[in-house]
Order: C-alpha cells, then sequence, then structure tokens
C-alpha cells in the first residue's frame, strides 16, 4: 500500500528554487524570498500565476529563461495545483535488456561491446563539455562524475626529521649504537625531513558572469575538500569575501551545495576581486592561511573595481604563497584573448594561467596542484 505525503507550499517552492539553482540559473537567497512573497500574493494554487512569479524574481537576465521554462516544465506537474500530493513508491530494480543473438552465435558479444564503446565514449565526450552548456541532465550525470577525480594534496618538507633506509647520515643516533656496543662498530643510522601536506585555499568567483561555473566549481572545491581533509580551505569571492569550509565539509555534495548557497550572501552578483583579495589577505592569508599555500583563484576576470588594486594585492599574494594558481573558464576556448582587465592585471602576478571549464580540466588542475 503506498502512502501519500502532503508537502506544504513553501518547501515546494523552495525546492523548485533549488532545482533552478542546480541548473545553472543563479538564484540567491533575497531573490528565493522575493519569489515566495510574489507567489503567495498572486496565489499559490494557480500554475500560471505561480510561473510568472518565478519568472519575475528568480530570473536575472534574458539567459536565464530557457532554462527556467525547463525546469518549470520538469518540476510541476502541470495537472495539478500547488502544492501537489507525491505518492511515495518502493524503489524499482534495475532491469538489464540484453540484446537478443542472432543465429550463428557471436551476436550478442558484438552487441555488448558497442554498447559498452558507446557508453564510453559517452562518457569520455561529457568529461570534455563546457559545464555552462550542459542541460539538467547531463548536469546530473557529471556531478556523479567528480567522485572519480584525485584530488591529492601538495606534499611540503618540514623541519623534523624521522628514520629512514636511507638519506642524510642520523650521526647522533649512530653515535648512541656505539656507545651501546661499548665502542665497537654499528650499522649506521639514516633519517630524512618529514612531509606534510600543504595547504590549499581556493578562491570561487560566484558573481553574475560566473553564474554557470559556479556550481560545479564548488562541487570541485567539496571534492578537495572530501579528499585532502583539513588542509584544504574555500572561498567565494563576488562583492564579498565568504568563508564557506564549514558547508564544503558536509560528506553529501548536494547538501554540501545547499549551505553553502545559504551562506553566499552575493550569489550572482557583481566582481569585485581587488576588494575581496584585499579583504582574505589581511583578515586570513597574511595571517598564516596563505603562507606557503597553493592559492587557486577561479575567475574570468571580468573586475568592476579597480585592476591596480587587484594587482597590487596578487603581488602581496605572491610573496607569502608558494603557488598561485588563476583558472579561468574561458582560458580553454577557442579564440579566447586574455584581454580582460583582471586578466590583464593578475597575469603577471600569477605562477599558472589554466582553463576550468570542463571535467577534463579539472583533472588536469588537480594533478597540476598535486605537483606544486
Amino acid at each position: 500500500m503506498s502512502t501519500v505525503r502532503e508537502r506544504s507550499a513553501d518547501e515546494v517552492l523552495l525546492g523548485f528554487t533549488r532545482a533552478l539553482r542546480a541548473s545553472g540559473v543563479g538564484v540567491t537567497q533575497d531573490r528565493a524570498q522575493e519569489f515566495l512573497v510574489a507567489a503567495s500574493l498572486l496565489g499559490v494554487g494557480e500554475r500560471r500565476e505561480t510561473y510568472w512569479a518565478g519568472r519575475a524574481t528568480l530570473c536575472a537576465g534574458p539567459d536565464d529563461l530557457e532554462r527556467y521554462d525547463q525546469v518549470f516544465d520538469a518540476f510541476f506537474n502541470s495537472r495539478d495545483g500547488l502544492p501537489r500530493r507525491r505518492e511515495a513508491q518502493p524503489p524499482s530494480q534495475p532491469v538489464s535488456v540484453l540484446p537478443e543473438q542472432e543465429p550463428g552465435g557471436g551476436g550478442a558479444e558484438a552487441d555488448d561491446d558497442d554498447a559498452v564503446r558507446a557508453a564510453a565514449s559517452g562518457v569520455e565526450v561529457l568529461r570534455h563539455r563546457d559545464v555552462a552548456a550542459l542541460t539538467a541532465g547531463e548536469k546530473r550525470r557529471l556531478d556523479s562524475m567528480f567522485a572519480t577525480l584525485d584530488c591529492r594534496p601538495p606534499r611540503r618538507r618540514t623541519a623534523r626529521h624521522r628514520r629512514w633506509h636511507r638519506g642524510t647520515v642520523d650521526a647522533h643516533r649512530t653515535l648512541r649504537e656505539s656507545l651501546r656496543r661499548m665502542g665497537e662498530p654499528s650499522d649506521i643510522a639514516w633519517r630524512r625531513r618529514s612531509e606534510r601536506p600543504r595547504r590549499v585555499v581556493l578562491l570561487v568567483d560566484v558573481s553574475g558572469s560566473m553564474s554557470g561555473y559556479a556550481d560545479a566549481l564548488l562541487r570541485l572545491a567539496h571534492r578537495w575538500t572530501q579528499t585532502a581533509g583539513p588542509s584544504v580551505e574555500t572561498f567565494t569571492v563576488g562583492t564579498r569575501l565568504t568563508h564557506v569550509t564549514r558547508a564544503m565539509r558536509l560528506r553529501d555534495p548536494d547538501r554540501a551545495i545547499v549551505a553553502a548557497g545559504d551562506t553566499v550572501p552575493d550569489w550572482s552578483g557583481g566582481t569585485r576581486l581587488g576588494e575581496t583579495l584585499q579583504m582574505f589577505l589581511t583578515r586570513w592569508g597574511q595571517r598564516g592561511m596563505a603562507r606557503g599555500a597553493v592559492v587557486v583563484v577561479f575567475s574570468d576576470g571580468w573586475e568592476r573595481g579597480d585592476p591596480t588594486l587587484l594587482a597590487d594585492q596578487l603581488e602581496r599574494l605572491r610573496r607569502i604563497a608558494h603557488r598561485v594558481v588563476w583558472v579561468n573558464p574561458h582560458r580553454g576556448k577557442t579564440g579566447y584573448e586574455p584581454v580582460q582587465a583582471g586578466v590583464v592585471a593578475a597575469l603577471p602576478h600569477c605562477d599558472d594561467f589554466v582553463a576550468g571549464h570542463s571535467l577534463a580540466t579539472f583533472a588536469e588542475l588537480t594533478e597540476l596542484v598535486s605537483r606544486a
């Protein structure tokens, strides 16, 4: 017997805003609240009024309208009012359909090989696709592929030593062993410097021009945090600087993205990289977080503030960080030229300027950072 669960209107509408955000539409908390107010005034139970309430409050520009229509049609049931009743169905067992074997034998094995090759080819194509151009279904498939990234933290040598089978001679331990044997020769003891994970600091631009990549970049930050642990710190930059490491430490990636969205107040806002970078260095970086760390900046360089301030802060960052990596989602696209004011100001102070628009480029980035 199926159970029926009644969902409140606010729960359904907020679920719709989360689905929009997952599809790439820059839905901030302020817009979500405005949507709830507009829907309550126009009538929550009417599909047409709900559609126009969301279109007027949740869409930031013409580029969001097509995705809004797709998500709205997929999320809401056109035959029922809002909120609607959903039946909880038991999970169905996956059914594998085997191809029919042709007379003569060997046909089924050939079809299986073709299916495997086609599936592998589809995954490889998706790895190289621009994440901002994916459909909602393709994004869901890509989300599960982030677990394949090997986000190993870079290593740094410490002042402490430990025993080892080769390296430099541990004169102190060798002498003590000889004295313990009353001056008789003993085996030579060796030692080497210990290693610890080097800190990685991720600065993710969540401004309006980066809204199509923000979700994927935060999923990359979540994967990095889950793999490398406490050696990874994540901040979002836009018009303000927000520390979202606590949200990234949630084990479930979807919950982590929602928690980060609830924390960030300037989602899909403007870009003031110079001011936010200055705030990061003054409050966090120069006090120790960026000192000796690998700092990765994810931004397209569309700076609304003073580019001179951005250049000064990056020069300041370069003096205390081990390595500064700038990741631009347009870097790997044909015909791209680094002519944006922010990029021009940043390039002289960056060790690496790499692409970051697909899962394949994310894998190259993680390998670059792990070798830093």
